[in-house]
């Protein structure tokens, strides 16, 4: 499970949680400590960039957020953010410098590096989105089994059993996620990859690779 470690999926200059990312092998083991450290970080932010907005919510004064949008505790807005109208953070989330987060999209517990997009319709939980990724339109990630049982993380034969009922994908710099795609409970896409508009995507996605459906998954060229 090399490729699932944080150091191979993420670059840590790209988010103002880098310490938070070292202290863990693989990234699923930072969402159960992630609203801890939300509260924890955010209380150290200079308040002459960052604007506090109700109890645990800080907001960066470069960012861009609609009135409509909800911000739920803890969370953190990085500089020049952009967060849409009616968006809907419900909390436990870092958005990234220069992130942009859509119109009606949903977010929980969750951290976008920097620049990374979810700007239509979007559904993000237990999740953590590395630099310049991007979910087309409509595109979710599935983050509870539907018979409840906990997570595995499977690249092949091997298995990682994560302890976590919720567990959304983790998704390394630069991945693409083509519109109305579901990216099921424990999956994890490689840095580089895209997957295909309409895939029910689920295990290890390799980095540098193109996912089209399932068991056709090829190497970008």
């Amino acid at each position: 499970m090399e490729q699932c470690k944080i150091q191979n999926l993420y670059d840590l200059k790209e988010t103002i949680a880098a310490d938070y990312m070292t202290t863990a092998e693989y990234p699923w083991e930072l969402l159960a400590g992630l609203s801890n450290y939300i509260i924890k970080l955010g209380e150290t932010l200079d308040p002459e960039r960052y604007e506090k907005r109700g109890e645990h919510v800080w907001v960066a004064k470069s960012a861009k957020v609609a009135p409509t949008a909800f911000l739920g505790s803890p969370l953190i807005i990085d500089e020049e953010a952009e967060v849409r109208h009616c968006a809907f953070i419900r909390g436990s989330a870092i958005v990234g410098k220069g992130a942009v987060v859509g119109n009606s999209t949903e977010l929980k517990n969750v951290i976008l590096f920097n620049k990374v997009q979810v700007p239509h319709y979007n559904y993000v939980g237990d999740s953590i989105l590395g630099y310049k990724a991007h979910m087309g339109a409509g595109s979710i990630t599935s983050n509870v089994k539907s018979d409840k049982t906990l997570v595995v993380v499977r690249d092949g034969q091997e298995e990682i059993a994560t302890g976590r009922k919720k567990f959304g994908a983790m998704l390394g710099n630069n991945v693409e996620v083509g519109c109305n795609s579901v990216l099921n409970p424990g999956t994890v896409i490689g840095p580089g990859s895209s997957v295909y508009p309409l895939s029910s995507v689920r295990g290890v996605i390799p980095a540098g690779s193109i996912y089209k459906r399932q068991g056709d998954i090829i190497k970008r060229v």
